[in-house]
């Protein structure tokens, strides 16, 4: 048994003739009055019009014309440009949505079941099927429970109405009509049109808001790479895009080994969010990792020196950052870990023992602000055994908690875990704080020291 293959619309298996129907010149008056059917429309519009993400729209379409314009209804956004097909669906009796949902995972795909589908994206106009054959053999219907499910389904008449905007269609929109009741006429087909326009923008609104979201993921991650593992440490990273309700922002991490032997930490978060955000981000990671590699200083002096550059050079780029050197060890093991933020979250120190402290400091200016103060760096000593850790706000802000609500929670989920690797450290912190996806984009960046041997 196979399904529809990918993309493919969940359409009815036509059983008898196709009608094309001419675009009408107007719409026709509705049953009931002028007003519901402006008031129908506008019902349309206002709930598809501040959805982002195109599952959630093609849901809210499908249960928009049910039951007015068909007994159950599909709506199908075909693939695109990397994105995935979408088939959404609704019943006006919620208990057959299950019998939908067997029919169209179960239904045989054959040549002859494109032939109205083609009609409609071909011509951009609806077909009608105003007839549906009640047996259809098993070349088109398997045996068993798909086939009761069609039955009990009872389709009767189809209406196919293609989505396009643009200039080009990209799904359909199917209104399946059961039992008695009789199959559209010039009147809902008129209805169909306007409702399947406004729908179709609606839709492809969220297929390019999609799109971006997708550039702005891809570029985020192909900019944060690996992190190197200087000996006698454990480097872990993580990266977690912000959920389909939000543009990728710009939370970025970075770890490079010094020539003076230095272990560079970087953590930060440019304002905004979406592909400029990403570009921006790659900007700024660039010019942190090259002044800082290129003349190894202290923390404050390097944010110093990208400052100077970001209003020298006018990106107009704002940021917090937080820049950090875990120098070489001394005799026992012991690493001084000097940093300065800009605006940044303060790092936490988390040790075997159970004890976590939040390094906090006087808050400074973030990036990308002109003006001639210098910046402050703050020094702590890091044990073998101990692990710094740095994250952007979509950690500590996660279910809309203020920052320091997040930091105490924060604070807490870390208790316990000092013993574990850095890996293990970093997945287990995201899935006490953030087992889902978040409204923000969230990185993470940890350093464990490792035990001395003997």
């Amino acid at each position: 048994m196979t399904g529809p293959s990918v993309g493919e619309p969940a359409l009815p298996r036509p059983g008898g003739p196709e009608v094309a129907v001419p675009q009408p010149p107007a719409l026709a008056p509705v049953a009931g009055s002028e007003h519901d059917r402006v008031r129908f429309l506008a019902e349309v519009t206002e709930s598809l019009a501040e959805l982002l993400d195109t599952g959630e729209a093609a849901d809210r379409l499908a249960g928009l014309v049910v039951p007015r314009l068909a007994d159950w209804a599909t709506v199908t956004v075909l693939a695109g440009d990397g994105a995935p097909g979408r088939t959404a669906r609704a019943h006006r009796d919620p208990a057959l949505l299950a019998d939908v949902d067997t029919y169209l995972a179960g239904r045989v795909s054959a040549p002859r079941d494109q032939s109205a589908l083609t009609a409609a994206m071909r011509s951009g106009q609806p077909v009608r099927l105003t007839e549906l054959d009640p047996d259809l053999g098993p070349e088109s219907l398997p045996e068993g429970p798909v086939r009761a499910a069609w039955r009990q389904l009872d389709p009767t008449s189809s209406l196919l109405v293609p989505l396009q905007a643009r200039g080009s269609a990209f799904g359909v929109l199917s209104l399946v009509r059961s039992g008695d009741r009789p199959p559209h006429g010039e009147t809902d087909v008129a209805l169909a049109l306007e409702v399947a326009r406004r729908g179709a923008l609606a839709l492809d609104n969220t297929r390019l808001y999609g799109r971006q979201l997708r550039v702005a993921e891809t570029l985020q991650h192909s900019l944060l790479t690996p992190p190197p593992q200087p000996d006698g440490l454990e480097i872990a990273v993580r990266y977690r895009p912000a959920g389909s309700q939000a543009l990728v922002g710009g939370d970025w991490y970075d770890a490079v080994l010094q020539p003076d032997g230095a272990t560079l930490l970087v953590i930060g978060d440019v304002t905004g969010h979406g592909v400029e955000a990403a570009a921006a981000m790659a900007q700024l990671r660039s010019a942190v990792r090259t002044l800082a590699y290129d003349s190894p200083d202290s923390p404050a002096r390097t944010l110093d020196r990208v400052d100077r550059v970001l209003t020298g050079l006018h990106l107009g780029t704002l940021a917090t950052a937080l820049v950090a050197r875990l120098e070489l060890p001394d005799g026992d093991g012991t690493r001084s870990l000097r940093w300065s933020s800009a605006g940044h979250l303060p790092p936490l120190l988390v040790s075997p023992d159970r004890e976590v402290r939040l390094l906090t400091s006087r808050a400074e200016r973030l990036l990308g602000i002109p003006e001639s103060a210098p910046r402050t760096d703050h020094q702590v000593a890091v044990r073998p055994g101990e692990t710094v850790l740095l994250v952007t706000d979509g950690l500590v802000e996660a279910g809309r908690l203020d920052i320091d609500s997040g930091l105490a929670r924060l604070t807490g989920a870390l208790r316990g875990l000092g013993g574990l690797s850095a890996d293990a450290l970093c997945d287990r912190l995201l899935t006490r704080v953030v087992p889902d996806r978040t409204d923000d984009d969230l990185a993470v960046l940890a350093v464990r020291v490792l035990p001395t041997c003997g």
